[in-house]
């Protein structure tokens, strides 16, 4: 397909300019020292929340002050007094933690310098769960083992991040600081970086569903990237937080904790089970009916016991195989979805048109006319794989009075030369882009008769029932939208050129690992 020209704006792997928040990785990044990185994230990331929550109360409180009221004020005011109302909308009491004065982050940070600074932050996190049962077996407690010093150090460093910020709420800063973090983990960790959503990526799924109102829901929510934006786009759009119902499921016992601690600093409420459960096996939320429904579920997941559940009501298409979970992702997504209700989730691109058994799912699912558009999206993109990947987005309903009627119709998108290098191996799609390709599905199922939805050679496609069957159900969407002629030629040689050499040095690095460790291996058999 085409070459795209690059982006030249600077940006971080989030597809964000670069701020305070980099500042604050590269000086925690300092005092890593040797530990592990899976280990070190949930020593940053608690004392992220434990500063979020320990300020977040203390706005509170100082609040309450101001209207003569304490912090165990069930908050009445006298009659006529709309004053709280209005606090109350704008989120005062959001996720009410009790803080006892003793473990607050300002004590705390006033003993830091003491050498039990460890035992006192672990006895401050089992305090807070004690006072918070909704936290209860959530926060990190392995402080104490940790050098004294590098943990001071540590808690200067967390200690800075409302600098220069005063006009901004301390949930707002410090969930972009637990955001930017849980990005930079992913990174870190590869393919242990399995809780993380590339920020562009969740941003693309919301600006495309758009849930302004109801219930939605992430069968597999990693840290709950995808809530934390739908929230932020209801209220970009001048709705409120309890105008959506958010359900959700993580197998990972340890990224169910992160996603509680995410939820909490931004003051979301949800419904994501008492517990970790493994979704396809144990779902939480078995009457569950979602009007909405975003996911970015495991790639070409192989041990997921599928053996266990051929009877499984779920399976409307048909038993998917055992070695491969991606359309029991897909046919879950379709069981929870309301009769109006649309979903947006990421697969890999052999879901399109590969597989026996597959194929013979994904043709019943096309008949059903349940695809409303699929979006190849470029390599690069996610933290624990480098391949290609696409967006489904299924509709329940494509004669829903809310949209256009489009009954026989799907939409192909073809973004894959889309982004830029965010470093040597992430790609990230940059803001106007997601606006590209959001804006193109949204007009194509509006009611618009002014700016009318176009095809776009190279770009995007409306296609019939009959040509997909054509295609024979495949859905790769370099299939229908051709190419553009008009840019095919216009190549940046000298970027194709740097990316050739780094292709190269990245084949030479793999040869000599791998001739290393086939040394290692004839040392140990043959002496």
């Amino acid at each position: 397909m085409v070459v795209r020209k690059k982006s030249t704006i600077k940006q971080n792997g989030k597809g964000a300019n670069l701020g305070f928040e980099e500042k604050l990785w590269a000086a925690a990044d300092k005092l890593r020292g040797q530990m592990d990185s899976a280990e070190y994230k949930h020593i940053v990331l608690g004392l992220i929340f434990l500063k979020s929550i320990s300020d977040q109360f203390e706005e509170r409180y100082d609040q309450l002050e101001i209207w003569g009221l304490d912090s165990s004020s069930q908050f009445s005011l006298p009659d006529g007094n709309d004053k709280f109302t209005e606090e109350q909308d704008c989120g005062l009491t959001d996720n009410r933690f009790e803080i006892p004065e003793s473990v607050r982050w300002s004590n705390l940070k006033s003993q830091a310098n003491l050498l039990n600074i460890g035992n006192l932050i672990d006895e401050a996190m089992m305090v807070i769960e004690k006072e918070n049962s909704s936290l209860s077996s959530i926060l990190p407690k392995a402080y104490s083992s940790l050098d004294p010093r590098r943990l001071s150090e540590l808690i200067a460093i967390i200690n800075t991040i409302d600098l220069g910020e005063k006009n901004s709420s301390s949930k707002d800063i410090l969930g972009r600081v637990y955001e930017y973090f849980l990005g930079r983990f992913a990174n870190w960790e590869g393919k242990g970086g399995e809780f993380y959503t590339p920020q562009s990526v969740v941003k693309l799924l919301v600006e495309m569903t758009q849930p302004y109102q109801g219930k939605i829901y992430d069968p597999c929510c990693g840290s709950g990237g995808i809530f934390v934006q739908s929230e932020k786009f209801v209220l970009a759009a001048g709705g409120k937080a309890n105008d959506i119902l958010i359900y959700g499921q993580e197998s990972n016992q340890t990224t169910w904790r992160l996603c509680k601690m995410n939820l909490a600093i931004r003051g979301i409420e949800a419904n994501i089970g008492e517990c970790n459960a493994d979704t396809l096996n144990s779902d939480l939320h078995p009457d569950l009916k979602a009007d909405f429904i975003l996911a970015n579920p495991p790639f070409n997941m192989s041990d997921w016991e599928g053996y266990r559940l051929h009877q499984d009501q779920r399976w409307h298409y048909g038993i998917p195989p055992a070695s491969n979970a991606n359309f029991a992702w897909i046919q879950h997504i379709i069981y929870h979805l309301s009769d109006r209700g649309i979903a947006g989730f990421v697969l890999s691109n052999g879901s399109l048109n590969h597989g026996q058994v597959e194929g013979e799912i994904r043709s019943k699912i096309i008949e059903d006319d349940l695809i409303d558009c699929i979006v190849a999206l470029p390599s690069q993109l996610f933290y624990t794989t480098q391949i290609a990947a696409s967006l489904w987005f299924i509709a329940k309903n494509k004669r829903d009075d809310k949209w256009r009627d489009r009954a026989g119709e799907s939409l192909f998108i073809y973004a894959a030369n889309f982004g830029q290098m965010a470093d040597r191996t992430h790609r990230t799609i940059a803001d106007d882009e997601i606006a590209k390709i959001a804006n193109t599905y949204n007009l194509w199922r509006s009611r618009d008769r002014i700016n009318e939805y176009k095809d776009i050679p190279g770009f995007c496609k409306s296609a019939t029932l009959e040509e997909i069957r054509y295609h024979k159900m495949s859905l790769v969407p370099g299939r229908y939208v051709g190419f553009d002629e008009n840019l095919t030629k216009q190549w940046d040689i000298t970027e194709l050129r740097a990316e050739f050499t780094d292709v190269e040095n990245r084949i030479a690095e793999i040869d000599r690992a791998s001739n290393s460790a086939l040394n290692v291996l004839k040392e140990l058999l043959y002496g």
